[in-house]
């Protein structure tokens, strides 16, 4: 088959977008395991209590 006919071949294309798709997906994934575990490591800072202390 010739370079020519695959281009406009519309199976590629959907080929293609569905790879690109998957990919972006997982990367999608592993970015939000890594904010999960830097929340476990570190905790999440907007439950904290940032009030000052009590003066006395």
């Amino acid at each position: 088959m010739e370079l020519r006919n695959v281009v406009k071949d519309k199976k590629f294309w959907l080929a293609s977008l569905i790879i690109v798709w998957a990919a972006g997906l997982q990367g999608h994934m592993m970015w939000l395991q890594r904010q999960e575990s830097f929340k476990h490591k570190f905790g999440d800072l907007n439950s904290q209590d940032h009030s000052d202390p009590p003066t006395s």
